[in-house]
């Protein structure tokens, strides 16, 4: 199962562990992970709380167990991010395909990203959301900042990109990075 939260990337991999290290070792129900990670990552609200908690076990850095949720002993290294975000983060596939077929001269934007998956976005989602267009956009600007924290992107210049840039466009795009 893949799952659909993507909070923002931190600057750093040691920023993730500290995530990590905020739920605890000891089973806790959701709201008291929540409220945990709230308190110790100064997170604004109990859904962006809950979305980190859903995302660190796609990664594998905590899990669900019948009593609450329990961070793991894994370490949040770069390989463990990839193979989490691969295998536990929708559409991380689709975008990976989408990197490999960019270019510095036709690189990936967030837009081209939302594009290219656009079809694939759950409908409960369009349907509860009457902004979901603007969420997946968000949501595909967030995952290729997270690909590229972990070498699966590689960052540029949307200016590198030629003329075929909009002048609306953002300014960065993507390039498969080294571990692709």
């Amino acid at each position: 199962m893949r799952l659909k939260p993507v909070p923002e990337p931190p600057d750093s991999l040691d920023d993730l562990r500290a995530f990590q290290r905020a739920v605890p070792l000891v089973p806790g129900s959701t709201d008291d992970c929540c409220a945990r990670l709230r308190e110790r990552r100064g997170l604004s609200d109990r859904q962006t709380a809950n979305d980190w908690l859903a995302f660190l076990r796609a990664l594998g850095l905590a899990r669900e167990t019948s009593r609450g949720f329990v961070r793991t002993d894994a370490e949040p290294t770069p390989e463990r991010v990839q193979e989490g975000l691969r295998d536990g983060v929708l559409l991380v596939p689709e975008a990976l395909t989408a990197l490999r077929d960019a270019s510095p001269a036709d690189p990936l934007t967030p837009e081209g990203l939302f594009a290219a998956t656009r079809e694939s976005v759950p409908r409960h989602d369009r349907a509860r959301d009457p902004n979901w267009e603007a969420t997946w956009r968000e949501r595909a600007d967030r995952l290729l900042r997270w690909l590229a924290l972990v070498d699966l992107a590689e960052e540029i210049e949307a200016g590198e990109a030629g003329e075929s840039e909009a002048p609306e466009a953002s300014s960065v795009a993507y390039v498969a990075g080294e571990a692709v």
